[in-house]
């Protein structure tokens, strides 16, 4: 006799099956639409302890949560995350494990990281051109992310992809190189509209927004890009290339809402559960686990509880002031 897995449904029918888990809201860069450059970070006694991380994402994952990305922040500056890692590695119903990294510290990690359980990894990566990645993430080094892009596909992930946000301006005279870098990669590349998280003053958003629509223009003009039914269990819409095995996806919160496809939810490193990137409706499970530590059947009631918390859409507006002020690295990116 098999147990029933059982689901996780919001008020408007949607099926929550993938969490995107942050483990730290520090990073080594500062990108530029992410946040400010001189960042205050969370004192280490207001985040979720490695073992408060995983008894949430093990109650997820009885909940029916197939899905699972690692993100911050950087991950991979969160001391031990490995250990985490392999924790949730050995949990049978979870079907996808993976992470979103700046690619800094792949050398390094990439082997442990596949070792450990990691099914697949997502690496930013917004410009190839040195001087100006370091001027879009004030602290990168071009040359470590491209070495550590090479270490993960050195490893046997299932998936590994390319994340790019195009700024007007900025970068988008780079499309077809980071499509031509993927290309010769052999790995996906998502093409992302920049959220309006967070109060910056290093660029205009309005003046810098650059559409999914305009972006797949430039690429189909060299590669004509058939659309996929093809998901991931993200918010991308994959499209293929004839003469390659990559796939291009866009990403876009502004141009082609996808709120009513929505199955995420997102924790944060203080243990709050976001039930929309883009409002503030939560829910403080840390209050729960600190309260109650081991009190399985009361913390899964709150994540049920907190389905009907889930708004039926976000609502960006990139002329007005942003609403979250929460940056993205505090929202777990």
């Amino acid at each position: 006799m098999t147990t029933e897995i059982p689901t996780l449904q919001d008020r408007f029918g949607r099926t929550v099956d993938y969490l995107r888990l942050s483990v730290t809201d520090r990073c080594d860069f500062r990108c530029v639409y992410c946040m400010a450059e001189d960042m205050t970070f969370l004192p280490r006694q207001q985040i979720l302890s490695l073992e408060q991380l995983y008894d949430i994402a093990h109650s997820f994952v009885r909940l029916g949560v197939k899905k699972i990305r690692l993100t911050g922040g950087e991950p991979l500056v969160r001391n031990n995350v490995i250990e985490l890692i392999n924790r949730l590695g050995k949990l049978e119903q979870l079907e996808q494990l993976h992470l979103t990294t700046n690619g800094a510290r792949l050398t390094q990690f990439a082997g442990p990281l596949r070792e450990a359980g990691l099914t697949g990894i997502n690496i930013s990566i917004d410009s190839l051109r040195a001087d100006r990645f370091k001027q879009l993430t004030r602290f990168g080094d071009l040359d470590k992310v491209i070495a550590g892009i090479d270490a993960a596909r050195a490893q046997d992930f299932r998936r590994i992809k390319l994340n790019a946000v195009i700024l007007k301006g900025r970068n988008d005279d780079e499309i077809l190189d980071l499509v031509d870098f993927a290309r010769d990669r052999a790995v996906d590349l998502s093409f992302i509209e920049e959220m309006p998280l967070g109060h910056i003053d290093e660029h205009n958003r309005a003046l810098s927004f650059c559409s999914s629509d305009e972006i797949r223009e430039i690429v189909s003009a060299r590669y004509p890009l058939t659309p996929t039914t093809e998901s991931t269990g993200g918010p991308s819409r994959y499209y293929m290339m004839a003469d390659s095995a990559s796939r291009i996806g866009f990403i876009s919160p502004h141009s082609h809402n996808f709120c009513h496809l929505c199955n995420r939810v997102r924790l944060t490193v203080e243990g709050r559960l976001l039930l929309c990137l883009g409002n503030e409706h939560s829910m403080d499970l840390k209050a729960i686990v600190d309260r109650y530590p081991g009190d399985q059947a009361r913390l899964e009631a709150a994540i049920v509880e907190a389905m009907d918390l889930k708004p039926e859409r976000h609502h960006f507006d990139l002329d007005d002031e942003p609403q979250i002020v929460r940056f993205m690295n505090t929202t777990g990116g």
